[in-house]
């Protein structure tokens, strides 16, 4: 049963935070409480057990760190540990904590795989409050007795969900097995299906309950559109999407490794500031991937969905689906990276002509408002192009230098003549690749997909997907354990959820009607 509780206020002081807490928030820009975090920081200070039910990108990192940063006690060690799926989600949590509790003089240390034992062993014996970790490398330095003094009072599973879906069930209840009997459990999670609710019966103490309604979504602020186009057209069509688009930042979510890794190389070639995410990656260069990304020296991210668990990234407008997602779970995963903060973002997804199907059920299940559309040709891109060019002229101020260099051009030559010759200077670096008109619009497809085709029959619901055919990468047999799920290196099969049928069996092409 969800607890109703008064909400305190509007503003961060009305919680009672120490003042050094406080200037930490404003100097993270925190404005007003979100709605979790109105509702689970007062029952986390108040020291009860939680079960928080919400949805990535809602401010879950604060509503449960605000609380217990402020409960710390600053010479008494370590006090906070949090829990999360993944490397990436670790190092983010670990950063926005120390970033708001840092005038309290409070440390932070993070506990993953791929990194120093010694160095992070040293981090937590030298006094750091609170530690952030993936349950292997925990378990590992637990198990081995490496963690002197290790009596967290306060423990947070982050993303719960994730966390089991990722197969770290046992690490957890392992590593619950060398906390103290006394402690406060807090449990954030997305989503709670029967496995969380077990976890939170054995682990927690009369806990509160606190739900966000799916109505406050973040999702209601994106934008979200398929595109129908043919296999051989997607690298064309991811580019005139971006093209056209023109985003801050943007994801770009495919099946396999070596598809990001080759969608990279042709972004590469074509001038867009790009790398790509996934598990062949060291976690040096994982780590530096993802600061070019957070620092602006990119601005788009190829990734597989493995490497991309627990991401934040900060001013995303765009996320493309290289490929119609599995599973409904994926999609809004996916497309809820952007939108947020009361932003808006946008999705694409692109799907081929034998994917009617499966588009079909992922409406149906996800319950999104994905709309038909059609890719814009080149002479849209470049109208566009010239109108963002306009805005962006007119809204310039005038520099000296430039006001003395046109003078001088002027005395060769006429003030119009002078201005033609300068636009057509700039606008001949834009070039528009790809043919002018890039899938179907939406006119051309009226029909339903035909009946399915019973099991066994070579077609129906049997085919997931409609990859591209990479049979000549099977031989790859490399694969991503990180801090759980498996990812293939190939597109001839499907493992964890960034493999996928690479066939071109199925049934035959057919069209969609126009929803």
């Amino acid at each position: 049963m969800t607890t109703n509780h008064t909400e305190p206020g509007n503003d961060f002081q009305s919680f009672g935070f120490r003042p050094e807490l406080l200037s930490g928030i404003a100097e993270a820009g925190f404005q007003t409480p979100s709605p979790i975090q109105r509702q689970a920081m007062p029952l986390v200070l108040e020291g009860k057990d939680l079960i928080a039910q919400a949805q990535t990108g809602t401010g879950k990192t604060a509503a449960y760190g605000l609380p217990c940063l402020n409960r710390i006690e600053i010479k008494e060690g370590m006090q906070v540990l949090v829990l999360t799926p993944t490397r990436e989600l670790a190092l983010q949590v670990s950063d926005e904590l120390y970033r708001l509790g840092k005038n309290l003089g409070i440390k932070t240390t993070t506990i993953y795989g791929g990194a120093s034992y010694s160095k992070q062993i040293s981090q937590v014996t030298k006094g750091a409050q609170v530690a952030v970790a993936t349950p292997g490398r925990l378990l590992d330095l637990l198990k081995g007795k490496e963690l002197k003094n290790f009596k967290p009072t306060m423990v947070v599973l982050d993303e719960a969900d994730e966390m089991l879906d990722m197969g770290f069930l046992e690490d957890i209840e392992s590593i619950f097995g060398f906390l103290p009997e006394e402690r406060q459990t807090l449990l954030f999670s997305a989503t709670m299906p029967d496995a969380i609710k077990k976890l939170a019966s054995r682990y927690l103490d009369h806990p509160a309950h606190v739900k966000i309604a799916a109505t406050e979504k973040s999702s209601k602020n994106i934008e979200q559109v398929y595109y129908v186009i043919d296999e051989q057209e997607r690298d064309n069509a991811v580019v005139r999407v971006l093209d056209y688009e023109n985003p801050f930042k943007a994801i770009i979510f495919t099946k396999t490794k070596k598809e990001a890794d080759d969608l990279k190389t042709n972004l590469g070639f074509k001038g867009y500031a790009v790398e790509a995410l996934h598990g062949d990656l060291s976690q040096k260069q994982r780590e530096s991937v993802l600061k070019s990304l957070h620092d602006g020296r990119i601005k788009i991210l190829v990734a597989t969905d493995v490497a991309a668990r627990g991401l934040d990234v900060k001013d995303l407008s765009l996320v493309i689906n290289f490929h119609l997602p599995f599973d409904s779970e994926s999609y809004t995963h996916r497309i809820g990276r952007t939108g947020r903060a009361g932003k808006s973002g946008k999705a694409v997804t692109f799907v081929t002509t034998r994917e009617s199907r499966a588009l079909l059920r992922l409406k149906g299940t996800s319950g999104t408002e994905l709309t038909f559309a059609a890719l814009p040709t080149k002479k849209e891109v470049q109208a566009r192009r010239h109108q963002d060019f306009l805005t962006k002229i007119l809204e310039t101020e005038i520099h000296a230098d430039a006001e003395a260099l046109f003078q001088t051009l002027c005395e060769k030559e006429g003030k119009e003549a002078v201005s033609l010759k300068i636009l057509s200077q700039i606008l001949d670096k834009v070039k528009i690749s790809g043919p002018e008109k890039i899938g179907k619009h939406p006119s051309e497809w009226n029909e339903t997909p035909p009946p399915s085709k019973k099991r066994g029959s070579g077609g129906g619901d049997r085919r997931r997907g409609g990859g591209r055919s990479n049979s000549s990468n099977s031989s790859s047999s490399s694969s991503y354990r990180g801090e759980g799920r498996r990812e293939s290196s190939s597109g001839s099969g499907r493992s964890g959820k960034d493999g996928g049928s690479g066939s071109k069996g199925g049934t035959k092409p057919h069209r969609f009607r126009n929803k």
